[in-house]
């Protein structure tokens, strides 16, 4: 499992140096699009000022920016349809949170967002690993250590007991 995760977060982390790559390049009539909810990959909590630390971080050149950018222009076409149905997919199950519940058609739609995400999960680390090979051992390695700096955080996270609710005596 750990090395899942550890594949996992390779994975969005060279997604996030293109995305970062790709964002810095595009002209201002490029498309927006719509938010990925629920991971990480390249968007969300890990997007903006992050993204440019890590292409900073590891020092890429004017040549591997334009190699990722490339990767990413010719991977959104198949990653953004997949993104959009992930996103109607949580509109979908926003009515059953702010209206009534009804479990078996969340459950058919939470289904179908696995499924969706799965692919995803596959393309983005298919990307990632075009975007893994343009780098340089030294910035491999660096990719490698950032990773296993941010396991070992997270391992260190879960492994703080919770704070205990105050007592209402």
């Amino acid at each position: 499992m750990k090395s899942f995760r550890f594949r996992l977060f390779a994975a969005a982390l060279a997604v996030l140096m293109g995305s970062v790559v790709a964002k810095s390049q595009t002209t201002s009539e490029a498309p927006a699009e719509p938010p990925a909810h629920g991971h990480g990959f390249g968007m969300g909590p890990m997007g903006g000022p992050m993204m440019g630390l890590f292409a900073r971080q590891l020092n890429l050149t004017d040549d591997q920016k334009t190699q990722m950018k490339s990767i990413m222009q010719k991977e959104r076409p198949t990653v953004q349809p997949l993104r959009q149905q992930q996103h109607q997919l949580d509109m979908q199950l926003l009515q059953y949170v702010q209206g009534g519940f009804d479990q078996n058609k969340v459950q058919a739609i939470a289904g179908q967002k696995a499924q969706i995400d799965a692919q995803l999960i596959v393309q983005e680390t298919r990307i990632a690993n075009e975007m893994y090979q343009v780098l340089t051992p030294d910035q491999q390695t660096q990719v490698k250590q950032m990773v296993a700096n941010h396991e070992a955080h997270m391992q260190q996270k879960m492994n703080q007991a919770p704070a205990q609710p105050p007592n209402e005596n």
